[in-house]
Formats: structure tokens, C-alpha cells, sequence
């Protein structure tokens, strides 16, 4: 066996997404045994000293910083994982870059979209290797789903149907956290979740040539954050409260550039789904449906056997990623094992001296859409997806 590559990895945000990226950075050695990297957890950044001392203890980094620009100016650092709040990826990011390191971050790699623009552009002409967190892609039988539609098994592709629906900003006691806030999330689920499904049709569908939108605030109040808290923590009646910024639903129409026909939704507030990201694919000879919440489970539908109705596939080793977490058919596997499978990928990419993808490209993909929806909700009229590029 070949040498292994060494990669010196530095975590900026130890919050549950930070800690789930070095968990899964932790597992991989005992799960991909073929890699060709061994991964170094150097250094962490936290703004709270104590996550950093918990990183430090329980996670095996060599040393952190509440300051994350000392962690940019580290020279033992080869990648830089981003996990801060979004409207702080843009000085991390392109302050990483410049200093020559490769750059993973969370989505939405920008909170706005210009920002995100502004990104990449800085990322390319630095020549690092880029990463995006769209760890859904990752799921076996959403890489199974992609094979079958590549392959023609679904016939020509005529209506796409993307949702992702969270109960997370469901309750009114929910805190104001700074997912809520524009100086610090950006916009609300069209620059978060939202992501995820129309990068999802990307990768099954393809481009996509216009849309018409709208985004809501469902829940204009919400009590004061604590600090160290997440989004998921609640306060009580007569907490003080402050006015929540972005939107909470957004929904929208498109037309695919093949001529398909899709809808798209997203809601952190709504009452039921609890993290349901899913899709549904139709075409002439048949269709499929995925859902997070059931992630090892797929719906398939044969025009051939009408009779059968949707068959219920289940994951298994016999598709990509699964067998290396646990053999056999039905034995599931979970949210962080996508992480693994993610976080195997990028660092495989760096080895290998590659662009990974995803990478910011396609998340200039998904902010190029996402620009056209926030355009659609202010004209009230169907807007053209523009490729956006840096303004001179």
C-alpha cells in the first residue's frame, strides 16, 4: 500500500455541526480502510472557551483558540471546516483561501447570495479545493435514485416535487437565535434548508431555467437567545422578545432547463414534519420518492407493473456507502453516517489533488436559483435563473 497522505484539519464552530463533522472525521479510519489520507485534528476555534476546552479534552484536538484568526494563521493547517454562523463564512472562508488552505464549508456557504458569490471567486483564484455540506446527496439509495434516473429507468423526466420541512422554529417560544437574525443567518430557510432540496434537484435533475416564489414570516416574535444556547432550545411566556428577520416559508415553482416541471418547499415553522427532506421524481416509465425521516427506505413505481403499485426498496450494502457501516439489507444506518460518508469524500478529493463536488460551484448553482426566487417574491412574476458571477 501506498503512503498515505497526511491532511492537518482545523475546525472553525464547535457547535452540534462542528462537533458532528470531527466525529465523523474521528470514524473514518475505522470504516474506510482503502482511504488514501490519515486526517490530524490540529486545531479548533469556538467563540466560547468552554467548547474549545471541550474539544481539546474529549475530541483530540492539539490546541484551539476562541479567536479564529489564529487558527487562519496556523501553518500546520492544510483545511480549514467551516460550522460558524453563515454570516460569518465569507471573512473565514476567503481569509482561509488566501492563506492557502483548501476550505469545507457548512451550507449555505454564503448567507446571502452575493455572498456566496464573492466566495467562490476567492476560493478559485486561490486554487484550493472547495467543499459544500449538501451531505443528503450522500444518502445510498439517494445515490440508487440517481443511477436509476440516469440510467433511464424513470423514462423522460416530466415533474419534480422538493420539500424540506422542519419543525425546529415550529414553537413561538423558540429562541431567538442567530438563524433568525440577517446580520447573522442572511436570509432565513431559503439561504438554509431550502438548499438542500433544490441542490438535491440539481444532482437528480439538472439545471433549472426559471421559477416564480414566495417566502413568509410565520412567527414575527420570539424570546431573547441565551448564551451557549442552539436553535433548538425554547424560553417562556413573558421572556423578552425581539423581531425575527428572515423568512420562515418559502415556496416556489420552476421550470427545469430539460422542460420538466417542479415545486419546491420549505418551512422551519410548520407543525408535523420534523426533518423531512424529501423528493419525488416522475417521469414516463415510472417514479420514486425519498424522505430524510425514512431515509433508508425508497418508493419505487414501474409503469411496467402497475399492478404492484410503489414497492418499498430497502438500503443495503448492495448500494454505494452502505456496506461500510453495516451488511446486509435493512440494517439502517443515520444522519451522522452521512457526515462520515461527506467528510470521506472532500478529504478523498484533497488527496487525490482534485475539485470535489460538491463544491462552491454548486453552491453558485443553488444561490443562482435562490437569487431568482427572492427576485420572484418582490416582482410577483416568473424570474429567470441568471448565473450569477462577481460584479467588476
Amino acid at each position: 500500500m501506498s503512503a498515505r497522505k497526511k491532511i492537518r484539519v482545523g475546525v472553525v464552530g464547535f457547535g452540534w455541526m462542528g462537533q458532528a463533522h470531527t466525529r465523523s472525521i474521528l470514524r473514518i479510519p475505522t470504516l474506510f480502510p482503502e482511504r488514501e489520507f490519515d486526517a490530524e485534528l490540529v486545531m479548533i476555534s469556538d467563540n466560547m472557551a468552554s467548547r474549545v476546552d471541550q474539544a481539546v479534552a474529549d475530541f483530540g484536538f492539539g490546541h484551539g483558540s476562541v479567536d479564529w484568526n489564529d487558527l487562519i494563521a496556523n501553518d500546520d493547517i492544510d483545511v480549514v471546516v467551516i460550522c460558524a454562523p453563515n454570516m460569518l463564512h465569507e471573512p473565514i472562508a476567503i481569509a482561509a483561501a488566501e492563506a492557502g488552505k483548501h476550505v469545507f464549508c457548512e451550507k449555505p456557504v454564503g448567507g446571502t447570495p452575493e455572498q456566496t458569490v464573492r466566495i467562490e471567486a476567492a476560493t478559485r483564484a486561490a486554487g484550493v479545493i472547495t467543499g459544500v455540506g449538501y451531505n443528503y446527496r450522500w444518502a445510498p439509495l439517494v445515490q440508487y435514485a440517481k443511477q436509476l434516473i440516469d440510467a433511464g429507468e424513470l423514462g423522460e423526466i416530466t415533474n419534480y416535487r422538493g420539500r424540506f420541512f422542519s419543525m425546529y422554529g415550529a414553537d413561538p417560544m423558540g429562541l431567538l437565535s442567530w438563524r433568525f437574525m440577517l446580520d447573522e443567518a442572511g436570509h432565513g430557510v431559503s439561504s438554509d434548508i431550502l438548499s438542500h432540496s433544490v441542490d438535491l434537484a440539481h444532482m437528480l435533475i439538472g439545471g433549472i431555467e426559471k421559477v416564480v416564489g414566495m417566502g413568509h414570516i410565520q412567527i414575527p416574535e420570539r424570546p431573547l437567545p441565551k448564551p451557549g444556547g442552539t436553535h433548538y432550545d425554547v424560553g417562556k411566556p413573558g421572556d423578552p422578545t425581539g423581531t425575527v428577520e428572515n423568512e420562515d416559508y418559502f415556496g416556489a415553482m420552476c421550470v427545469f432547463e430539460n422542460g420538466a416541471r417542479g415545486v419546491f418547499e420549505s418551512s422551519r415553522s410548520i407543525m408535523g414534519p420534523q426533518s423531512q427532506c424529501a423528493f419525488e421524481v416522475y417521469g414516463t416509465k415510472g417514479s420514486l420518492m425519498w424522505n430524510l425521516e425514512t431515509m433508508n427506505e425508497l418508493k419505487l413505481f414501474r409503469a411496467s407493473e402497475p399492478e404492484l403499485g410503489y414497492k418499498t426498496v430497502y438500503s443495503g450494502d448492495r448500494f454505494p456507502y452502505h456496506g461500510h457501516f453495516v451488511p446486509g439489507d435493512a440494517n439502517p444506518i443515520g444522519y451522522e453516517d452521512l457526515k462520515v460518508i461527506e467528510e470521506f469524500e472532500y478529504l478523498s478529493s484533497i488527496a487525490k489533488g482534485r475539485q470535489h463536488t460538491p463544491g462552491f460551484a454548486e453552491a453558485i448553482d443553488y444561490v443562482s436559483v435562490q437569487d431568482a426566487m427572492l427576485r420572484s417574491w418582490k416582482s410577483e412574476k416568473w424570474e429567470t435563473v441568471e448565473r450569477l458571477s462577481p460584479r467588476d
